[in-house]
């Protein structure tokens, strides 16, 4: 596709879409990031369909990043009688962590702490808080006495919120480290961590992949209200962040999700930092071929907010139209980019620390491009820090990326308004610009008479960081 959307969308993966044609679709209809979601699936499952994505990637040249989203201590309740059992209002229910077929009167919960961990008051949650119960007793070792606030039919293995609680678990558990190893093996470019509750969760995880000797990305899945205290470490310390509204409106009330979201995205875009904005961006595709009106401006919202990228849940991975919900999708953020006012969000450097002449650079560099008109930021990185940088900063500009780190090239696939391309030839200055010029005028992603930006590292061969502006012509 020679025209995109400078907000990139995440599609989760599943069995409505892990074969080639569907992915090839989805891919040609705008499809920048793949997520695979360790929740569900086998590695066998798994490991085909990033086969697919990696061969169809290099095939298109087009840079699909995976993300694999580790699971996270999700609590869950066991198995039910005949799958489904109703809960009624005001009765009583015994919950145990003892394994046992759950029914009307007792079912079992998959955290074996949960006797200690919660308090009489406490809420308990159940299948994204559509069914509520409030603890009245706790013997402290094995069960647990609530009455049901609000019931409803109750099926297998349904997910369990607990607002009040603070919960002993590992952010990492027994599988999320298999899961991890899985990942690392594959050199995906992002990990998703689930239920982050502190900045240490992050550090813990980034501690891992660098043991590993990995260059795998995390991203902070931003669900818990502890989160929410400590954002601006977890944002410092992150690579990136997804604000995943569905636990989220369940731990916390609802109507404070919104602003949440709005804070979250301007906190991320000052510090550089891509985030998602993930869970029912348009649920109702699951079954139907359109989008409801409320959908469509869910999405708009998000652009406008200044996110870098909008994601698909269960939409793409078991819904009826997944290359559909993409198209529709990709619409929607082309109509508000090219009338919607979410460009030029400057934010001048201020502490003069080691990254200050880069991040000058950077942040002239999109103020030039404003005041020129100039069609395109072109710039040159080992490390990918440019490319975040000039982002953060929402030019109207296209932002082209060369680099000869191939694995970069899919990571910046999440970020705003960045496309990338592999160049290797470090011979000098002039020649790197002309070079670019000319393969972007070839690629139709300028024409001439446009006045295009470089940025580079002066001198060329030490690969250091940028420190020269120069305003050219096509």
């Amino acid at each position: 596709m020679n025209h995109w959307t400078k907000t990139k969308i995440v599609a989760t993966l599943g069995p409505a879409s892990n074969s080639a044609p569907v992915l090839s679709a989805m891919m040609d209809a705008g499809m920048n990031v793949a997520r695979i979601n360790s929740s569900h699936g086998t590695y066998e499952f798994h490991q085909n369909t990033i086969n697919i994505i990696r061969e169809l990637s290099l095939e298109k040249k087009n840079n699909v990043a995976i993300l694999v989203d580790l699971q996270g201590p999700k609590l869950r309740i066991g198995n039910v009688e005949d799958n489904e059992v109703i809960l009624i209002d005001g009765k009583e229910i015994i919950i145990t962590t003892e394994e046992c077929i759950g029914t009307a009167a007792k079912i079992y919960i998959t955290y074996p702490e949960f006797p200690k961990d919660v308090a009489v008051g406490d809420s308990v949650k159940i299948d994204d808080g559509k069914l509520e119960l409030k603890v009245i007793e706790t013997n402290r070792k094995d069960t647990v006495k609530a009455v049901i606030v609000n019931g409803g039919v109750l099926s297998s293995k349904k997910g369990v919120n607990l607002p009040n609680t603070k919960i002993s678990l590992p952010s990492l558990t027994k599988k999320d480290l298999q899961d991890l190893d899985f990942a690392l093996s594959n050199n995906v470019e992002w990990i998703g961590l689930s239920f982050v509750r502190s900045v240490t969760d992050v550090i813990d995880l980034k501690e891992r992949i660098k043991n590993a000797k990995k260059t795998t990305r995390v991203i902070a899945k931003i669900e818990k209200p502890e989160a929410i205290e400590e954002i601006d470490n977890i944002i410092d310390m992150a690579d990136g962040i997804m604000v995943a509204r569905g636990d989220l409106g369940v731990e916390l009330p609802m109507e404070k999700v919104p602003l949440i979201q709005k804070m979250i995205v301007d906190k991320c875009i000052k510090a550089s930092k891509p985030v998602i904005i993930a869970t029912q961006m348009m649920e109702s595709m699951i079954t139907n071929y359109t989008p409801t009106r409320a959908e469509v401006n869910d999405v708009a919202n998000a652009v406008l907010d200044g996110a870098d990228a909008v994601m698909l849940s269960g939409e793409t991975s078991v819904g009826k139209f997944p290359v559909v919900v993409i198209q529709h999708m990709y619409k929607i953020l082309a109509a508000v980019e090219s009338e919607g006012n979410i460009y030029f969000k400057d934010h001048p450097p201020i502490v003069k620390n080691q990254t200050f002449i880069s991040d000058s650079i950077c942040f002239n560099a999109c103020i030039m491009a404003q005041h020129s008109g100039a069609k395109g930021i072109v710039s040159m990185t080992n490390s990918g820090y440019t490319a975040f940088k000039l982002s953060s900063h929402r030019p109207l500009a296209n932002i082209f990326i060369f680099t000869d780190n191939p694995a970069l090239l899919n990571t910046l696939n999440l970020v705003w308004g960045v496309r990338g391309f592999y160049y290797d030839k470090y011979e000098s200055t002039d020649k790197t610009i002309a070079d670019v010029k000319k393969f972007l005028k070839q690629q139709n992603m300028v024409k001439e008479n446009d006045l295009l930006i470089h940025i580079a590292s002066i001198p060329m061969k030490e690969r250091g960081r940028a420190n020269m502006i120069k305003l050219g012509v096509v």
